[in-house]
């Protein structure tokens, strides 16, 4: 018989919940207040919450300043390109790992996930040197492929999980049916993890929309995306942290929005089969 809740320890756990939620969010919205603030304001002593002069200005500078538009579509493209070949690359891989019989299986998913451990300036010089004999720095396709490269055994581990909890008969009966090994993945496995396929999809949408060791390093202008676009508004002289936090702002604002829109889908996946 499941434990009834009375309503105070109900309320305790919304409250601390609630907390707990605002102390997370709490950077990112003091950044969207500095950034309508001015740079005397941004960095007075007590700061202000609300109460201080609402200003644009910092908007219209980083606009005239900077191509926004050029840096967004760079992360668009950097970001989904490099998820959408990695699920290429992973849906099959995973497949195989969760429903072929192999001794090595956990092996091999603990070796892919070793090389996260690695402090990513522990290649860089090779990988710059790679890059600029070949003709991929500052470029989006030579982005594309590192951040293929860093997130696939992510996308590997959470899709061989989400693969397990699917059940071997279903697929060993297509196979009966006469399913080929290309219908099975495409027709069968997939469209049962869709949850978890999309939950694999948004988390690595954010994590390459927030990687900026790689995109400082390999990028110059022409592939800059928006992590680059925020760094140029740290300069020798100091940070105007009123400007640089409405480019963060802009920055972060494309991918909070899908967040928000997704976050529905997003708990789905991530709770894919946790409850039986």
């Amino acid at each position: 018989m499941a434990r009834a809740v009375t309503p105070a320890r109900k309320a305790t756990v919304t409250v601390f919940a609630w907390g707990v939620g605002l102390l997370i969010f709490f950077p990112i919205l003091w950044t969207i207040l500095t950034s309508f603030k001015t740079e005397a304001e941004a960095i007075a002593s007590p700061p202000s919450f609300v109460g201080f002069d609402w200003t644009l200005e910092n908007y219209s500078t980083v606009m005239e300043r900077s191509n926004y538009f050029l840096h967004f579509l760079n992360s668009v493209v950097i970001s989904v390109g490099s998820t959408l070949i990695g699920l290429l690359v992973a849906i099959p891989a995973a497949w195989s790992m969760a429903f072929v019989p192999g001794k090595r299986t956990k092996d091999v998913l603990m070796w892919m996930l070793s090389t996260k451990m690695l402090p990513p300036v522990g290649v860089l010089i090779p990988i710059y040197l790679i890059f600029r004999d070949t003709g991929l720095l500052d470029t989006r396709t030579g982005l594309v492929i590192v951040l293929t490269l860093i997130n696939l055994p992510i996308i590997v581990w959470m899709l061989y999980t989400y693969f397990k909890e699917i059940p071997v008969d279903i697929l060993e009966a297509a196979r009966m049916d006469g399913a080929s090994l290309r219908a099975e993945i495409i027709y069968v496995l997939t469209p049962m993890a869709v949850p978890g396929i999309a939950s694999t999809l948004l988390l690595n949408i954010i994590l390459a929309w927030n990687e900026a060791f790689w995109t400082l390093n390999l990028t110059a202008a022409n592939a800059a995306p928006l992590t680059a676009f925020i760094a140029s508004y740290s300069s020798p002289e100091g940070l105007f942290y009123a400007k640089l936090s409405a480019a963060s702002t802009m920055a972060i604002a494309p991918i909070l929005i899908m967040g928000w829109f997704s976050q529905k889908q997003l708990v789905r996946g991530l709770t894919f089969g946790a409850v039986k």
